[in-house]
C-alpha cells in the first residue's frame, strides 16, 4: 500500500478555494514523484486533531494556510530558525519515527516571487507589511533577509504588531534595517512595496489602508490570489501602483515546500507561467 506513504495535503478553513493540489499534482508530474495530495477542511477549534488523523493515515506531510500557521508550530518536534523567528508554519513533514518537522516557506516564496518573477528589487526598499499574523509573520524575516531597509507593520491592533517588531528587532539590527509598528488608520507615508498580508480579500473587505501609503510606480501586493484579490489589485491600479496577487508566492512556497518533503527541487517558473495562461483563458 505505498500510495499512504505519499499522501500530502493542505489544511485550512476556508481551503476549498486552494490551489495547491493542481500545483504539487504538477510538480510530481515534472519530477517523476508519485504522490497524491488533497484539499482538507478543518473545523476551525479541531486542528490538532485534524493533523493527527491525517499522520495516521499514512500523510506523508501537510501545507497549512489560514487560520492555521500559528497553532501548527506547537504540534511539531522540530521548527526551523524561521518558524522559531516567525512563531508561525505553512509545512509539515511526518517523519517514520512519529517525529514531526515543520518549516515555514511563505517568506521565501514571497521574496522569490517579487525579486525573481515580478523584477523588483528588495534591497533598500521601503516596505509596508498590511497585518500582523500568521502570515505576515513567516515573511517578515526573509523580507528583512532580502534587503528591504524600513518595514513598517500595521495592523488593527497596534499590541500585534509590536509584538512582531519586538521578535525581529535583533534580526533588523544585524542587517541594520528599521522595523516600525503602527494601527492601520495611522500609517503615514508611501512605500516602495505594500503588501496585504490579511484576510480583507479573502472576506472581500475594503482595502485596510489608505490610498496615500502607494505612489505611481509602488509595488502593490496582495497574498491572496484570483477572483479574492481583485478588489486589492483595482484599488492598486487606480493609484497609479503595480497591482499583483499572490500566485507566485503560492507556486514559490509550494516549490520550497516539495523540495522539504521530496528533496526534489522542482521547475517553479514553468509552472507559474503555465498557471498564469490556464487563468488567462477563463472568463471573468
Amino acid at each position: 500500500m505505498s500510495q499512504a506513504t505519499d499522501l500530502y495535503c493542505v489544511m485550512g478553513n476556508p481551503v476549498a478555494h486552494s490551489r495547491s493540489p493542481a500545483i504539487h499534482a504538477r510538480f510530481a508530474e515534472l519530477t517523476g514523484e508519485h504522490l497524491v495530495y488533497e484539499r482538507r477542511l478543518v473545523a476551525l477549534d479541531g486542528f490538532a486533531e485534524g493533523v493527527h488523523d491525517f499522520a495516521a493515515q499514512g500523510g506523508r506531510g501537510c501545507n497549512v494556510t489560514v487560520p492555521f500557521k500559528t497553532e501548527a508550530p506547537l504540534l511539531a518536534t522540530h521548527c526551523s530558525e524561521r518558524v522559531q523567528l516567525a512563531g508561525a508554519a505553512n509545512t509539515l513533514a511526518f517523519r517514520p519515527d512519529g517525529s514531526i518537522h515543520c518549516d515555514n516557506t511563505d517568506g521565501l516564496g514571497l521574496v522569490a516571487d517579487i525579486t525573481r518573477n515580478a523584477g523588483v528589487a528588495l534591497q533598500g526598499a521601503s516596505v509596508l507589511l498590511v497585518g500582523a499574523g500568521g502570515a505576515a509573520a513567516g515573511v517578515l524575516g526573509p523580507l528583512l533577509q532580502a534587503g528591504a531597509r524600513h518595514i513598517t507593520i500595521a495592523n488593527r491592533t497596534l499590541a500585534k504588531a509590536q509584538a512582531l517588531v519586538q521578535s525581529h528587532q535583533a534580526l533588523a539590527k544585524e542587517l541594520g534595517a528599521q522595523l516600525a509598528a503602527s494601527t492601520l488608520a495611522a500609517v503615514s507615508g508611501d512605500f516602495d512595496v505594500v503588501i496585504n498580508a490579511t484576510a480583507s480579500s479573502l472576506a472581500g473587505d475594503a482595502v485596510p489602508v489608505a490610498a496615500s501609503v502607494l505612489r505611481p510606480g509602488s509595488l502593490a501586493y496582495d497574498m491572496m490570489y484570483g477572483p479574492a484579490a481583485q478588489g486589492f489589485l483595482d484599488w492598486a491600479a487606480a493609484q497609479g501602483a503595480v497591482p499583483r496577487d499572490g500566485l507566485g508566492m503560492l507556486v514559490e512556497q509550494a516549490a520550497e515546500a516539495f523540495a522539504f518533503w521530496r528533496g526534489v527541487r522542482p521547475p517553479s517558473a514553468q509552472v507559474l507561467a503555465e498557471l498564469q495562461a490556464q487563468l488567462a483563458l477563463q472568463p471573468h
